[in-house]
């Protein structure tokens, strides 16, 4: 009987050993199965292609800017019938960041060593119109960037036809005869990404032999000092030849005034908004005559330069008139 009782309980045991086993496989081979799905996930995510603005062989359609230098500053331009469809390099910058630096002045120096068949363009993308035109112009000074700068006139979106993406910080569009040719859209721009785009722009001007992104980093670092001097020099003498009354206005010094003044050129205002604006500002102000006077400059400036919507300029100009009196 024993026997027998011992000779049942070792089946038993192997019998469980075996499902153990078995158990223990299927887990492993579940988990491998598992593990090779979220390989297979995670690599087609990080290989999903990230879209902003028109793609090649759409049209690049007409936009507006403002000029963020020289003579024309604050301007509003149209880039895209400036250029009459020859071969250009939009550099759309949704932020500027310490490590693009180097990207953007490797397709600057390009850009200037082609410039006689190349027009290359940045325009930036800020929601901050006011403060933009004022720090802008500092960031190219400090890159030495030699291409024209923009701030598009559509806020941070960019221009509603160009479908830019905000997570992109930077989007690369290269022309010609208005057909985008080469599209590059940057969610972290770096110096990894310059030879794929030059080489893209190399083939619209028909440069078999582009420079190497080093070789026009250094070409740009030589002479660096001699260039900056030039520049400054350059802008000492544009500063003093500029006419006094080339902006009218001034720009306000109050920090809620400023702030209010932002509110109220912003393009996305309804009528209402633009209303409301304009009666805080002039309860801030009641009969303050530094405010007045910054009141007027300040409003002076913003409806000179057309910022703002079509119903703001109108509505600030009667204010304006009736602050005046």
């Amino acid at each position: 009987m024993r026997r027998q009782l011992l000779i049942i309980m070792k089946a038993r045991t192997k019998q469980f050993g075996i499902k153990i086993h078995q158990v223990s496989l299927s887990w492993r081979i579940t988990a491998q199965v598992s593990l090779f799905f979220l390989a297979v996930l995670g690599s087609a995510r990080s290989e999903e292609k990230v879209f902003s603005g028109p793609q090649p062989g759409e049209k690049t359609t007409p936009f507006k800017s403002v000029e963020l230098r020289g003579e024309r500053a604050g301007k509003e331009r149209d880039i895209i019938a400036e250029h009459k469809g020859a071969p250009t390099t939009l550099i759309f910058v949704h932020g500027v960041e310490r490590s693009m630096a180097p990207l953007m002045t490797v397709l600057d120096a390009y850009g200037q060593e082609r410039k006689t068949e190349l027009k290359t363009e940045f325009v930036f993308l800020s929601a901050d119109r006011l403060i933009s035109e004022q720090r802008l112009p500092l960031v190219g000074q400090s890159l030495r960037l030699q291409s024209p700068m923009s701030l598009s006139a559509d806020g941070a979106e960019g221009p509603g036809n160009y479908g830019l993406n905000k997570e992109c910080l930077m989007t690369v569009i290269v022309a010609r005869e208005n057909k985008v040719a080469a599209n590059f859209a940057l969610v972290q721009p770096g110096m990894a990404d310059a030879t794929k785009i030059i080489s893209a722009i190399a083939k619209v001007v028909g440069d078999t032999n582009p420079p190497a992104a080093e070789v026009l980093r250094e070409r740009r670092g030589l002479g660096g000092a001699r260039m900056e001097a030039s520049h400054q020099r350059e802008r000492q003498r544009e500063m003093q030849n500029r006419p006094r009354d080339n902006l009218p206005g001034a720009a306000p010094t109050d920090e809620k005034f400023i702030g209010l003044l932002r509110r109220f050129i912003q393009r996305s205002n309804d009528d209402a908004t633009v209303d409301k604006v304009l009666t805080e500002v002039e309860a801030y102000v009641g009969g303050n005559e530094d405010l007045t006077r910054q009141t007027i400059n300040g409003w002076t400036r913003v409806l000179h330069l057309k910022y703002g919507t079509d119903y703001a300029q109108k509505a600030g100009q009667t204010w304006l008139e009736k602050l005046r009196k």
